[in-house]
């Protein structure tokens, strides 16, 4: 099970999950977005979704990446799996104008008293291990809140570590990371939120919630060659089970880079 707390709850920063027909509506949602053509142009007023991952100054204190990158795939899916997100709920109207762009993210770096602040803001709060993200509600990328504003986008990286995330449970999904474009852990983690999305688009109702019941396990590492290209050719060939992030290039990689590939092992073996 995952290490956080307050699952449901509706105090700062908790997931409210969304049940029933909201969770159909949330999850036909991400297919009508992961469905269409990648959309590189930008849009007239361009929108964001910011994401706050908890990070000591010292930089050997800091979390592993797969812990840091589980930890924000999961933030992100909380977020899109969220009652509020539904039609009638607080943050419907934001995320679907979100939704409806090119769901940019942006990761930033937060600790002690800036990072204590941010839970007054309206989003979701995910753990794996050390390490903890923050998902913040979608908006125009010239009216970020001044509390999130004053984060600092460089300097996210981290150590790079052994895996420690959910492979030792059955229903865990894999986020497999191209380590050759040598990402920092701020825009891996980005690129890992948008990787859990398409692949959540990609799962039927009964997979994600039996994921759900299990406490989101993800499994979150970097890829080496071999692994790298057999996913590449599945995701390339369209196999059930496999969905690739193919970046739109603003920082970091070159527009149209695959960056993060998200395997659900039981849909793949079940083909």
């Amino acid at each position: 099970m995952s290490e956080d707390a307050g699952a449901g709850a509706t105090g700062p920063m908790q997931w409210l999950p969304a049940r029933g027909e909201q969770r159909g509506w949330c999850l036909a949602k991400l297919r009508e977005v992961a469905g269409g053509p990648p959309r590189f142009a930008p849009p007239e007023r361009p929108r964001a979704m910011q994401i706050a991952l908890e990070l000591p100054k010292v930089f050997d204190d800091r979390p592993g990446r797969s812990l840091i990158l589980a930890a924000a795939a999961r933030a992100v899916a909380r977020f899109c799996l969220d009652a509020r997100v539904a039609p009638g709920g607080e943050w419907n109207e934001a995320y679907t104008a979100w939704v409806g762009s090119q769901m940019r993210k942006v990761a930033r770096r937060a600790r002690g008293s800036h990072w204590t602040a941010t839970e007054t803001l309206a989003g979701v709060e995910a753990r794996e291990g050390e390490a903890a993200a923050r998902v913040f509600v979608p908006g125009p990328l010239d009216a970020v809140d001044p509390l999130i504003q004053r984060l600092q986008v460089g300097g996210t990286d981290a150590p790079t570590d052994t895996p420690q995330g959910r492979a030792d449970v059955p229903s865990a999904v894999i986020l497999l990371v191209d380590g050759e474009l040598e990402m920092s852990a701020g825009k891996a983690a980005a690129q890992a939120g948008h990787a859990i999305m398409l692949l959540l688009a990609a799962l039927d109702e009964e997979r994600v919630s039996r994921w759900i019941d299990d406490g989101m396990p993800i499994d979150a590492r970097r890829a080496d060659r071999e692994d790298w290209a057999g996913a590449k050719a599945a995701v390339d060939a369209g196999r059930p089970g496999y969905a690739g992030v193919r970046d739109a290039g603003y920082t970091e990689v070159a527009p149209g880079s695959l960056t993060v590939i998200g395997v659900d092992p039981e849909t793949a073996k079940g083909v």
